[in-house]
């Protein structure tokens, strides 16, 4: 990645000393924004040496893992619209990570599949990745594992809440 291809990090959204942040220190959503922004430059931090982002880390996985994976799949499986899986795919195919390649008997579709290059690096990536995590669970101690499934539940219930008709009054009809 350069510095044209994608933007730095954000920073920390540490509490800045004198600001009333008002009703964002009580809401779960903001804590959860502070601590998404410190994971993902400490992330960074983790993979410098690759120039590798959470979410190209999580396609080169999720590819090796589902060989012949469609570009809309993948898309899906990460929470991207057509328009970020195409960008996406684009930049790990002009890495050399990943191909393209036609799917026998439908001359119309093609899977996405890592080439020899990108097995190397997913290989070095994971074992960074692994252990930048191991290093986080063992900050919070105890804490670590009930964290990380009460962020799995939180997952599911507020994508529960926001496509169930009734609990979304956007979805309601005027």
């Amino acid at each position: 990645m350069t510095k044209t291809d994608s933007p730095d990090p954000e920073g920390l959204m540490l509490p800045v000393p004198g600001v009333d942040y008002g009703l964002l220190d009580q809401l779960l959503g903001y804590a959860l924004r502070r601590a998404q922004n410190a994971l993902y430059l400490d992330f960074y931090r983790a993979t410098a040496d690759w120039d590798v982002s959470p979410q190209r880390f999580a396609a080169l996985v999720l590819i090796a893992r589902n060989p012949g994976m469609r570009q809309g799949l993948l898309g899906q499986a990460m929470g991207l619209h057509r328009s970020g899986a195409l960008r996406l795919t684009d930049w790990l195919t002009a890495k050399g990570w990943a191909e393209r390649r036609d799917t026998p008997g439908d001359a119309r579709a093609w899977g996405l599949y890592l080439t020899a290059t990108g097995r190397r690096r997913l290989a070095k990536l994971e074992a960074a990745v692994a252990e930048h995590d191991r290093a986080l669970l063992a900050a919070l101690g105890e804490q670590g594992p009930a964290l990380k499934a009460g962020l799995e539940r939180l997952a599911w219930a507020a994508t529960a809440q926001s496509t169930a008709p009734d609990n979304n009054p956007r979805r309601q009809a005027p």
